[in-house]
Protein backbone atom coordinates (compact mmCIF):
# COMPACT_ATOMS: atom_id res chain seq x y z
CA UNK A 1 0.00 0.00 0.00
CA UNK A 2 1.76 3.11 -1.25
CA UNK A 3 -0.89 5.57 -0.05
CA UNK A 4 -0.32 7.06 3.40
CA UNK A 5 -2.79 8.59 5.84
CA UNK A 6 -1.01 10.68 8.49
CA UNK A 7 -3.20 11.05 11.56
CA UNK A 8 -2.47 13.86 14.02
CA UNK A 9 -3.85 13.31 17.52
CA UNK A 10 -3.47 15.05 20.85
CA UNK A 11 -5.50 16.75 23.58
CA UNK A 12 -7.58 19.81 22.84
CA UNK A 13 -5.79 23.15 22.45
CA UNK A 14 -2.35 21.56 21.99
CA UNK A 15 -1.81 22.88 18.45
CA UNK A 16 -2.91 20.06 16.14
CA UNK A 17 -4.25 22.42 13.46
CA UNK A 18 -0.94 24.22 13.06
CA UNK A 19 0.96 20.96 12.68
CA UNK A 20 -1.62 19.51 10.28
CA UNK A 21 -1.30 22.55 8.00
CA UNK A 22 2.50 22.29 8.02
CA UNK A 23 2.26 18.61 7.11
CA UNK A 24 -0.30 19.24 4.36
CA UNK A 25 1.91 21.90 2.79
CA UNK A 26 5.03 19.73 3.02
CA UNK A 27 3.34 16.71 1.42
CA UNK A 28 1.29 18.85 -1.02
CA UNK A 29 -2.01 17.41 0.10
CA UNK A 30 -5.30 18.03 1.89
CA UNK A 31 -6.69 17.72 5.41
CA UNK A 32 -9.53 15.55 6.72
CA UNK A 33 -10.99 16.96 9.94
CA UNK A 34 -12.17 14.33 12.41
CA UNK A 35 -13.44 16.77 15.02
CA UNK A 36 -17.07 15.78 15.53
CA UNK A 37 -18.17 19.27 16.63
CA UNK A 38 -16.38 21.28 13.96
CA UNK A 39 -18.70 19.65 11.42
CA UNK A 40 -21.50 22.06 12.38
CA UNK A 41 -21.69 25.49 10.76
CA UNK A 42 -23.61 27.07 13.67
CA UNK A 43 -20.85 26.21 16.17
CA UNK A 44 -17.82 28.15 15.01
CA UNK A 45 -16.42 29.86 18.10
CA UNK A 46 -17.13 27.23 20.73
CA UNK A 47 -15.51 24.43 18.72
CA UNK A 48 -12.33 26.38 17.85
CA UNK A 49 -12.82 26.01 14.11
CA UNK A 50 -9.61 26.88 12.21
CA UNK A 51 -9.45 30.56 11.32
CA UNK A 52 -10.15 31.87 7.84
CA UNK A 53 -6.41 32.37 7.39
CA UNK A 54 -5.65 28.79 8.48
CA UNK A 55 -8.30 27.39 6.15
CA UNK A 56 -6.65 29.26 3.27
CA UNK A 57 -3.27 27.67 3.99
CA UNK A 58 -4.45 24.13 3.21
CA UNK A 59 -7.62 22.59 1.86
CA UNK A 60 -9.78 21.19 4.67
CA UNK A 61 -12.69 18.77 4.46
CA UNK A 62 -15.50 18.20 6.97
CA UNK A 63 -15.29 21.67 8.49
CA UNK A 64 -18.70 23.31 9.05
CA UNK A 65 -20.28 21.34 6.25
CA UNK A 66 -23.38 20.29 8.21
CA UNK A 67 -26.12 21.98 10.21
CA UNK A 68 -26.93 21.03 13.80
CA UNK A 69 -30.40 20.18 12.47
CA UNK A 70 -29.00 17.47 10.17
CA UNK A 71 -28.25 14.05 11.71
CA UNK A 72 -24.62 13.11 11.08
CA UNK A 73 -23.48 10.02 12.91
CA UNK A 74 -20.02 8.53 13.25
CA UNK A 75 -21.15 5.94 10.70
CA UNK A 76 -22.11 8.70 8.28
CA UNK A 77 -18.71 10.30 8.83
CA UNK A 78 -16.84 7.03 8.26
CA UNK A 79 -18.55 6.46 4.92
CA UNK A 80 -18.13 10.06 3.76
CA UNK A 81 -14.51 10.29 4.93
CA UNK A 82 -13.45 7.04 3.25
CA UNK A 83 -15.09 8.18 0.01
CA UNK A 84 -13.29 11.52 0.22
CA UNK A 85 -9.96 9.86 1.08
CA UNK A 86 -10.21 7.47 -1.84
CA UNK A 87 -10.93 10.41 -4.15
CA UNK A 88 -7.95 12.43 -2.93
CA UNK A 89 -5.65 9.40 -3.18
CA UNK A 90 -6.31 9.29 -6.91
CA UNK A 91 -4.10 12.39 -7.18
CA UNK A 92 -2.11 12.44 -3.92
CA UNK A 93 0.10 9.93 -2.10
CA UNK A 94 -0.47 11.45 1.34
CA UNK A 95 -3.47 12.76 3.27
CA UNK A 96 -3.47 14.42 6.69
CA UNK A 97 -6.23 13.65 9.20
CA UNK A 98 -6.57 15.73 12.34
CA UNK A 99 -9.02 15.87 15.19
CA UNK A 100 -9.65 15.29 18.84
CA UNK A 101 -12.64 12.95 18.50
CA UNK A 102 -11.06 9.55 19.11
CA UNK A 103 -14.10 7.56 18.01
CA UNK A 104 -14.19 9.36 14.66
CA UNK A 105 -10.45 8.94 14.11
CA UNK A 106 -10.73 5.22 14.86
CA UNK A 107 -13.70 4.88 12.52
CA UNK A 108 -11.58 6.02 9.58
CA UNK A 109 -8.51 3.97 10.50
CA UNK A 110 -10.09 0.76 11.78
CA UNK A 111 -13.77 0.88 10.86
CA UNK A 112 -16.73 0.74 13.23
CA UNK A 113 -17.77 -2.07 15.50
CA UNK A 114 -20.94 -3.99 14.70
CA UNK A 115 -23.73 -4.09 17.25
CA UNK A 116 -26.90 -6.21 17.36
CA UNK A 117 -30.26 -4.57 16.83
CA UNK A 118 -32.05 -3.57 20.02
CA UNK A 119 -35.73 -2.91 20.72
CA UNK A 120 -36.29 0.85 20.08
CA UNK A 121 -38.30 1.02 23.31
CA UNK A 122 -35.06 0.68 25.25
CA UNK A 123 -33.75 3.96 23.86
CA UNK A 124 -37.09 5.68 24.37
CA UNK A 125 -37.04 4.63 28.02
CA UNK A 126 -33.44 5.85 28.46
CA UNK A 127 -34.21 9.22 26.87
CA UNK A 128 -37.19 9.63 29.18
CA UNK A 129 -35.08 8.70 32.19
CA UNK A 130 -32.46 11.24 31.13
CA UNK A 131 -35.07 14.01 30.88
CA UNK A 132 -36.55 13.14 34.26
CA UNK A 133 -33.46 12.19 36.29
CA UNK A 134 -30.58 13.93 34.57
CA UNK A 135 -27.21 12.78 33.30
CA UNK A 136 -26.13 11.51 36.73
CA UNK A 137 -28.65 8.69 36.39
CA UNK A 138 -27.14 7.61 33.07
CA UNK A 139 -23.64 7.76 34.52
CA UNK A 140 -24.58 5.57 37.49
CA UNK A 141 -26.35 3.05 35.28
CA UNK A 142 -23.41 2.73 32.90
CA UNK A 143 -20.95 2.38 35.77
CA UNK A 144 -23.05 -0.53 36.99
CA UNK A 145 -23.66 -2.22 33.63
CA UNK A 146 -20.23 -1.68 32.05
CA UNK A 147 -17.54 -0.31 34.40
CA UNK A 148 -14.83 -0.84 31.75
CA UNK A 149 -16.50 1.38 29.16
CA UNK A 150 -17.45 3.88 31.86
CA UNK A 151 -13.72 4.52 32.38
CA UNK A 152 -13.25 5.36 28.68
CA UNK A 153 -16.39 7.17 27.58
CA UNK A 154 -16.99 10.91 27.78
CA UNK A 155 -19.38 10.73 30.74
CA UNK A 156 -20.60 14.27 30.06
CA UNK A 157 -22.02 13.19 26.67
CA UNK A 158 -25.57 11.84 27.19
CA UNK A 159 -25.75 10.55 23.61
CA UNK A 160 -22.75 8.27 24.16
CA UNK A 161 -24.09 7.12 27.54
CA UNK A 162 -27.52 6.31 26.15
CA UNK A 163 -26.04 4.42 23.19
CA UNK A 164 -23.89 2.27 25.46
CA UNK A 165 -26.74 1.59 27.92
CA UNK A 166 -29.05 0.74 25.03
CA UNK A 167 -26.73 -2.10 24.05
CA UNK A 168 -26.10 -3.19 27.65
CA UNK A 169 -29.78 -3.39 28.50
CA UNK A 170 -30.99 -4.64 25.13
CA UNK A 171 -28.47 -7.49 24.89
CA UNK A 172 -27.69 -8.27 28.52
CA UNK A 173 -23.98 -7.89 27.70
CA UNK A 174 -21.53 -5.02 28.35
CA UNK A 175 -21.21 -2.53 25.51
CA UNK A 176 -17.42 -2.96 25.67
CA UNK A 177 -17.77 -6.68 24.83
CA UNK A 178 -18.77 -5.73 21.28
CA UNK A 179 -15.82 -3.41 20.67
CA UNK A 180 -13.00 -4.10 18.21
CA UNK A 181 -14.11 -7.57 17.16
CA UNK A 182 -12.72 -7.05 13.69
CA UNK A 183 -10.71 -4.44 11.84
CA UNK A 184 -11.87 -2.95 8.55
CA UNK A 185 -9.71 -3.51 5.49
CA UNK A 186 -8.23 -0.26 4.23
CA UNK A 187 -6.36 0.46 1.00
CA UNK A 188 -3.89 2.80 2.76
CA UNK A 189 -1.37 2.72 5.57
CA UNK A 190 -1.77 4.97 8.60
CA UNK A 191 1.00 6.65 10.55
CA UNK A 192 -0.09 8.42 13.73
CA UNK A 193 1.62 11.44 15.24
CA UNK A 194 0.71 12.21 18.85
CA UNK A 195 1.34 15.66 20.28
CA UNK A 196 2.15 15.79 23.98
CA UNK A 197 2.87 18.40 26.65
CA UNK A 198 3.05 18.54 30.44
CA UNK A 199 -0.42 18.50 31.96
CA UNK A 200 0.07 21.98 33.42
CA UNK A 201 0.86 23.31 29.94
CA UNK A 202 -2.23 21.68 28.45
CA UNK A 203 -4.43 23.14 31.17
CA UNK A 204 -2.96 26.61 30.73
CA UNK A 205 -3.50 26.48 26.96
CA UNK A 206 -7.11 25.42 27.58
CA UNK A 207 -7.67 28.36 29.94
CA UNK A 208 -6.22 30.74 27.35
CA UNK A 209 -8.38 29.28 24.59
CA UNK A 210 -11.59 29.63 26.62
CA UNK A 211 -10.73 33.25 27.44
CA UNK A 212 -10.15 33.92 23.73
CA UNK A 213 -13.46 32.26 22.81
CA UNK A 214 -15.30 34.58 25.18
CA UNK A 215 -13.54 37.58 23.64
CA UNK A 216 -14.53 36.39 20.16
CA UNK A 217 -18.23 36.17 21.07
CA UNK A 218 -18.96 32.70 22.46
CA UNK A 219 -21.62 34.14 24.76
CA UNK A 220 -23.57 35.57 21.81
CA UNK A 221 -23.07 32.40 19.75
CA UNK A 222 -24.45 30.25 22.58
CA UNK A 223 -27.36 32.64 23.09
CA UNK A 224 -28.30 32.31 19.41
CA UNK A 225 -28.45 28.51 19.85
CA UNK A 226 -30.23 28.44 23.20
CA UNK A 227 -33.65 27.55 21.77
CA UNK A 228 -32.13 24.38 20.29
CA UNK A 229 -30.15 23.32 23.37
CA UNK A 230 -31.75 19.84 23.42
CA UNK A 231 -30.09 18.88 20.12
CA UNK A 232 -27.35 16.28 20.42
CA UNK A 233 -24.76 18.49 18.70
CA UNK A 234 -25.18 21.08 21.45
CA UNK A 235 -24.49 18.66 24.30
CA UNK A 236 -20.99 20.06 24.09
CA UNK A 237 -18.61 21.69 26.53
CA UNK A 238 -18.66 25.45 26.04
CA UNK A 239 -22.34 25.56 25.20
CA UNK A 240 -23.92 23.46 27.97
CA UNK A 241 -22.41 25.64 30.68
CA UNK A 242 -23.68 28.86 29.09
CA UNK A 243 -27.14 27.35 28.56
CA UNK A 244 -27.14 26.60 32.28
CA UNK A 245 -26.28 30.26 32.93
CA UNK A 246 -29.11 31.39 30.63
CA UNK A 247 -31.44 29.19 32.66
CA UNK A 248 -30.62 31.32 35.69
CA UNK A 249 -28.09 29.09 37.39
CA UNK A 250 -24.99 30.88 38.66
CA UNK A 251 -23.05 33.82 37.29
CA UNK A 252 -21.35 34.23 33.94
CA UNK A 253 -17.99 34.05 35.69
CA UNK A 254 -18.96 30.70 37.19
CA UNK A 255 -20.09 29.41 33.78
CA UNK A 256 -16.75 30.36 32.21
CA UNK A 257 -14.85 28.60 34.98
CA UNK A 258 -17.04 25.53 34.42
CA UNK A 259 -16.16 25.58 30.72
CA UNK A 260 -12.46 25.60 31.62
CA UNK A 261 -12.89 22.83 34.18
CA UNK A 262 -14.95 20.59 31.90
CA UNK A 263 -12.58 21.16 28.98
CA UNK A 264 -9.69 20.09 31.20
CA UNK A 265 -11.63 16.96 32.10
CA UNK A 266 -12.23 16.29 28.42
CA UNK A 267 -8.51 16.64 27.72
CA UNK A 268 -7.78 14.18 30.50
CA UNK A 269 -10.13 11.63 28.92
CA UNK A 270 -8.48 12.22 25.54
CA UNK A 271 -5.08 11.47 27.06
CA UNK A 272 -6.43 8.26 28.60
CA UNK A 273 -7.76 7.21 25.19
CA UNK A 274 -4.49 8.00 23.40
CA UNK A 275 -2.27 6.19 25.92
CA UNK A 276 -3.90 2.92 24.93
CA UNK A 277 -2.86 3.35 21.32
CA UNK A 278 0.13 1.54 19.91
CA UNK A 279 2.56 2.65 17.20
CA UNK A 280 2.20 6.37 17.87
CA UNK A 281 5.07 8.72 17.04
CA UNK A 282 4.96 11.02 20.07
CA UNK A 283 6.35 14.55 19.69
CA UNK A 284 6.55 17.58 21.97
CA UNK A 285 3.91 20.16 21.21
CA UNK A 286 6.51 22.92 20.75
CA UNK A 287 8.88 20.96 18.51
CA UNK A 288 9.48 22.71 15.20
CA UNK A 289 7.32 21.28 12.37
CA UNK A 290 10.44 20.72 10.23
CA UNK A 291 11.90 18.44 12.90
CA UNK A 292 8.60 16.59 13.28
CA UNK A 293 8.46 16.06 9.52
CA UNK A 294 12.02 14.71 9.56
CA UNK A 295 11.11 12.20 12.27
CA UNK A 296 7.90 11.30 10.47
CA UNK A 297 9.63 10.58 7.18
CA UNK A 298 12.16 8.36 8.94
CA UNK A 299 9.25 6.54 10.60
CA UNK A 300 7.51 6.00 7.26
CA UNK A 301 10.72 4.64 5.70
CA UNK A 302 11.15 2.28 8.66
CA UNK A 303 7.55 1.07 8.37
CA UNK A 304 8.05 0.31 4.67
CA UNK A 305 11.03 -1.99 5.26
Amino acid sequence: MSKKLISVIGPTAIGKTTLAIALANHFDTEIISADSRQFFKEMRIGTAVPSTEELKQARHHFIQHKSIFEPFTVGDFERAAIEKIEGIFKEKDYIIMVGGSGLYVDAVINGLDEFPKVDPEVRIHLNTSFEEKGIEYLQQELQQHDPNYYKEVDISNPHRLIRALEICIGTGRPYSSFLKKKKAQRTFQTTTIGMMAPRETIYERINQRVALMMEEGLLEEARSLYDHKALNALQTVGYKELFHFFDGHGTLEFAVEEIKKNTRRFAKRQLTWYRKKEDVLWVDYDLEPAKIIDRLEKQIIENNK
